[in-house]
């Protein structure tokens, strides 16, 4: 039986920061007490200093396997997302082939098993014709069925009217949307084009990826949601409109939740002037109005969970010009570090990082004994120090794809060592090869 004592830290948990011991044994907390006196067969981490949150549940993530490991696979963006104090992970279906049976899911978690340093599960994407998939899935084959309501790869996008239908009426699970309006951007991308021909400036890309564009989308799903009662996540929101959608309260009481993502939160319009294509991504980052309503509504409890959309690809894909370059950003390592400079900014408060990171997630998708600290719950962890800067270099960065938009930027904390089910995955700097995450088991009440 395996033990592990972290001493003197300061618990971040449901609301509340404290001083604490947590014991751990055979990969789950034992106990959380002030003090725990340990036995000869324990060892012991001194987190003097430091603070203790339970690991972040990124929802949203794109690791590029199968198919598309040019970009990302799952062992590299895990190892970047362990770094970064992301202990699970959910990964989206447009991958090649696009994950629109049960059996490409059941592909992608045998290869996770081997493979990946976090805890994980996968997405079945919908599509126009896949309805027999979904009507047979069950709560612990998949977090949920991935809604592409605007342009997407492969056959995900979902544009007919009767299937959208059927797929908000008769899923199984939870499903998940990207509201964007294809007929909207088609027709602003031909007025831009006209324009400026394939060189279009970055900073139109909001104006292309609009506002009303995002609207139309996530009111249709949102409407579809109240009309089939659906357990609806949207992904992604970035306008301040959109806000109005959504009422504040605890995310375990709503039968439809947002999510908002750390790039949108932290970048603005006036960004695409230094960073062009590297934070291009659909939907689009938009204005310092809309971004500031994005927290505004975290704080107020409109948006239930904060993620990522981790979407590496290549710098020479990413150096093309605005049509060719695709969108997308790779995020899981810094993710949790953006939200503590919001924290240092006093924009976001300890406490409500780790609702929407951590426990949010856990809530939403009836995540078992994963997302807080508490004593019988699996033991992911992160440890961070607020005073100790961190700079992103390239000899630090894990991302497969090699670049980060914060490329020498130096954030005011750090991340200093993950768990994943107990086990000491990444400390100081170093990821371990040992180390495997566990499949994510479901538990819903709805």
């Amino acid at each position: 039986m395996s033990k592990r004592l972290i001493t003197n830290v300061r618990v971040v948990n449901e609301g509340a920061v404290f001083e604490s011991d947590i014991l751990i044994e055979d990969g789950r907390i034992a106990r959380i007490a002030p003090e725990v006196v340990p036995d000869g067969s324990t060892e012991i981490f001194d987190a003097t200093g430091l603070h203790m949150l339970p690991g972040m549940i990124d929802d949203q993530v794109h690791f590029r396997e199968p198919g598309l490991t040019h970009k990302g696979d799952i062992a590299t963006e895990s190892a970047a997302a362990v770094a970064g104090g992301v202990t699970s992970y959910m990964d989206m279906p447009n991958v090649s082939p696009p994950t629109t049976t049960r059996t490409l899911l059941a592909e992608k978690y045998d290869l996770a098993a081997h493979r990946s340093r976090a805890n994980y599960a996968f997405y079945l994407g919908a599509s126009n014709d896949n309805i027999d998939q979904i009507q047979a899935l069950n709560d612990n084959e998949t977090c949920g069925v991935k809604v592409f309501m605007g342009a997407s790869t492969g056959n995900l996008l979902v544009n007919n009217p009767q299937a959208l239908r059927r797929i908000f009426s008769e899923s199984p699970v939870p499903v998940v949307t990207h509201c964007e309006d294809t007929p909207i951007i088609l027709a602003n991308e031909e007025s831009f084009r006209a324009k400026y021909g394939e060189n279009v400036p970055m900073e139109f890309h909001p104006q292309i990826r609009s506002e009303l564009a995002c609207y139309k989308s996530s009111s249709l799903a949102f409407d579809l949601a109240r009309e089939f009662n659906t357990r609806l996540h949207i992904l992604h929101l970035t306008t301040a409109r959109e806000m109005d959608l959504f009422s504040a309260g605890p995310a375990r009481e709503k039968r439809i939740t947002a999510e908002v993502c750390v790039h949108h939160l932290y970048f603005d319009q006036n960004d695409y002037r230094s960073k062009g294509t590297l934070i291009k991504c659909n939907p689009a980052i938009k204005t310092t109005r809309d971004r500031d309503a994005l927290v505004d509504a975290v704080n107020a409890g409109k948006i239930d969970i904060i993620a990522t959309d981790h979407a590496p690809h290549t710098w020479k894909e990413k150096k093309n010009s605005y049509f060719k370059a695709p969108a997308g950003l790779p995020l899981v390592q810094h993710a949790l570090l953006i939200l503590l400079e919001l924290y240092h900014w006093g924009r976001l408060s300890l406490e409500t990082i780790v609702e929407k990171a951590c426990h949010a997630p856990a809530e939403v998708f009836g995540i078992k004994h994963r997302g807080y600290i508490r004593e019988g719950y699996w033991a992911d962890l992160v440890l961070i120090d607020l005073r100790d800067s961190y700079t992103v270099t390239k000899d630090n960065i894990l991302y497969k794809c090699g670049w980060s938009p914060f490329y020498r930027h130096t954030f005011k904390s750090s991340v200093r060592a993950t768990l994943v089910n107990g086990e000491l995955v990444y400390k100081d700097g170093r990821v371990r090869d040992d180390v495997r995450g566990k499949r994510l088991e479901f538990d819903r009440k709805y």
